[in-house]
């Protein structure tokens, strides 16, 4: 923690200052230097919780924190193998399927052309949060039964998004991964529930958020129990010209920041199949360490994002370019 303090402060103004925040933060040592002081705390996790003790003390004009003091959890954590339903270390990883599930037979058949395509997993998208209370919202809990065939179909994990903490028990009963969408990303009792699923969760970066408030939710997401984070980019487009699509910088920034795997979503950045397809392969190449992404053996027939769903065949060159193979 580094604090700035007032200019001209005096002496006796500096020394009450040292006194409070001894008396605030017991155990902290001060290192004093010319205009700021910095404040080490100990324990991880516990300047966080001080910066609202400090920053409206008298003589003090700003405090600052690092990404490691706010997220202890979520940064620094090395680069190590990711134990889960993916095996990051063998290459990209394509999760891929319609935006939502609908009718059975057609999740079904793309769902097994998907695997023979080069899919590592499969969207299982039950519930859909959508802007509009008219549009299609998923076909809900009786999908389940629909993805439970597919796995069993298929022998690849599920990946679902919970869009409410009553949802989560019933969901991680039957899907290997929970995703935690952009609009969702700050609904903090949603990401405890979902941490203490115990299962893999997947984290979408939210519109507009900072690289910070992106590692701030997967901190909630540690701190409550989750062993195994998954990041997502997913990029800030609204469809308006010369809006930005994947923020590529901010992805490697999450990848170096954490060791944790990041994904790109190369369907939502783009709102377009064929520009998804150009977005997929630079992702890749950027480094992201796979995708996840909307595809259908006929997106046309979509009632949500058939627009940005690409063909099985589209997917399938996208996966062979990138030398992506089944894993077991």
């Amino acid at each position: 923690m580094i604090i700035k303090t007032e200019k001209g402060l005096s002496r006796d103004a500096l020394r009450l200052l040292l006194e409070k925040l001894a008396a605030r933060l017991p155990g902290c040592r001060v290192i004093r230097a010319a205009g700021s002081l910095k404040v080490s705390l100990g324990a991880p996790g516990k300047a966080g919780g001080a910066l609202a003790l400090v920053e409206n003390l008298p003589g003090v004009a700003s405090v600052s924190l690092s990404d490691l003091e706010l997220c202890p959890l979520a940064c620094a954590r090395g680069k190590k193998t990711f134990r889960g339903p993916f095996d990051f270390s063998a290459g990209p990883v394509f999760i891929a399927g319609p935006c939502a599930v609908e009718d059975e037979r057609l999740y079904l058949d793309s769902a097994a052309a998907l695997k023979a395509a080069g899919a590592h997993g499969l969207r299982a998208a039950l519930f859909k949060p959508r802007s509009s209370p008219y549009a299609f919202q998923g076909i809900g809990w009786p999908g389940l039964k629909i993805i439970a065939k597919a796995k069993k179909l298929t022998g690849l994990p599920l990946v679902t998004e919970a869009v409410d903490t009553r949802q989560v028990e019933r969901l991680a009963a039957v899907c290997d991964v929970l995703q935690i969408g952009a609009r969702n990303m700050r609904n903090y009792e949603l990401l405890k529930e979902t941490a203490a699923s115990g299962l893999t969760v997947l984290l979408k970066r939210g519109m507009r958020a900072t690289l910070r408030e992106w590692l701030l939710s997967a901190e909630y997401l540690f701190k409550y129990g989750a062993k195994k984070v998954i990041l997502c980019e997913r990029g800030d487009s609204l469809n308006s010209p010369g809006a930005p699509l994947l923020d590529l910088k901010l992805l490697a920034a999450a990848k170096k920041l954490t060791g944790l795997p990041v994904l790109a979503d190369p369907s939502h950045a783009s709102r377009d199949r064929r520009v998804a397809a150009e977005l997929a392969v630079k992702a890749l190449k950027a480094g992201a360490d796979g995708l996840l992404m909307e595809a259908s053996l006929d997106p046309m027939k979509a009632r949500v994002d058939g627009r940005q769903t690409v063909t099985v065949d589209v997917f399938r060159a996208i996966a062979g370019k990138f030398q992506c193979r089944p894993r077991s």
